[in-house]
């Protein structure tokens, strides 16, 4: 069992504001400060939405390329891994989502696999791209929300649609609960299919009051985590939290205690699995 977790941190989301929290980071410059402060806290890769000039979900070009140009601006490009994302938010359809990631090139980008392969008559388009990804030194990200998904996931490396480098999973917890309040049993049937997974790194989220709990027990059985405003805006006591990198210290604070190692983003590069 892998004895070091990853800590992403997911600051924004695709569908909160300030309404929901007022030091949620919408604009590029919020953004860029969060990814400073969150960076210094323990997190190695940030997974980034960016908003339209209305504080809406975009995926288009521009919009993305001023996050990254932000963020970039105010963290050394070596101490964090920039993920995308492609999330579709009913707006968007696969040949806008994977347009995005081919126009930026960014070092990662996450995408839903229900959304980018969504029948089979997407494979043959799909192998394409993320061989294209791959070979372009793109980090993919696939976000699985079951473990029927993860098993499709599993199918689709079988038989070669998806690449078996330059990529990582992630585990949603309690996407259709009711309010999305995870809890620590949904994690059990993906821990039940881990061993499928050779030597892939798998992430945990999770929603709510119960998400710090739900990624301990992820750390303990090997995996890595993504905590953040997108999902939770609770301490565990249930108070709200202050901020993104409050979350992100207090988690890696706590993988700590379990006697395990915090990656960081020059050691995650180094991985053979990340490695062009």
């Amino acid at each position: 069992m892998r004895q070091d977790s990853l800590v992403i941190v997911a600051p924004n989301g695709a569908r909160r504001g300030k309404q929901d929290h007022p030091a949620l980071p919408v604009t590029p410059d919020e953004i860029a400060l969060e990814v400073e402060a969150c960076v210094e806290a323990g997190a190695a890769m940030v997974h980034l939405h960016a908003r339209d000039a209305e504080g809406g979900h975009s995926l288009e070009v521009a919009d993305n390329e001023a996050v990254l140009e932000a963020v970039c601006k105010r963290v050394p490009q070596k101490d964090v891994v920039i993920q995308l994302t492609t999330e579709a938010v009913g707006i968007y359809q696969p040949p806008q989502q994977m347009a995005l990631v081919r126009a930026l090139q960014p070092e990662a980008a996450s995408f839903a696999i229900k959304e980018l392969i969504p029948t089979e008559r997407d494979e043959e388009t799909a192998e394409g791209f993320f061989r294209w990804a791959a070979s372009a030194g793109v980090i993919s990200q696939f976000i699985v929300y079951s473990a029927d998904d993860l098993l499709r996931y599993v199918d689709l490396v079988e038989r070669g649609v998806l690449p078996k480098n330059k990529h990582h999973l992630l585990f949603v917890l309690g996407r259709y609960h009711n309010k999305q309040q995870s809890e620590l049993s949904d994690l059990e049937p993906f821990l039940a299919l881990t061993d499928r997974l050779g030597d892939v790194r798998w992430a945990v989220c999770a929603f709510g009051q119960q998400e710090q709990a739900c990624l301990l027990a992820a750390t303990q059985a090997g995996g890595d985590v993504r905590v953040g405003f997108e999902n939770n805006l609770l301490r565990p006591d249930g108070s709200l939290a202050n901020n993104n990198s409050e979350q992100v210290s207090e988690l890696a604070d706590k993988i700590v205690q379990q006697g395990r190692k915090v990656l960081t983003a020059q050691e995650l590069r180094a991985m053979p699995l990340f490695l062009s």
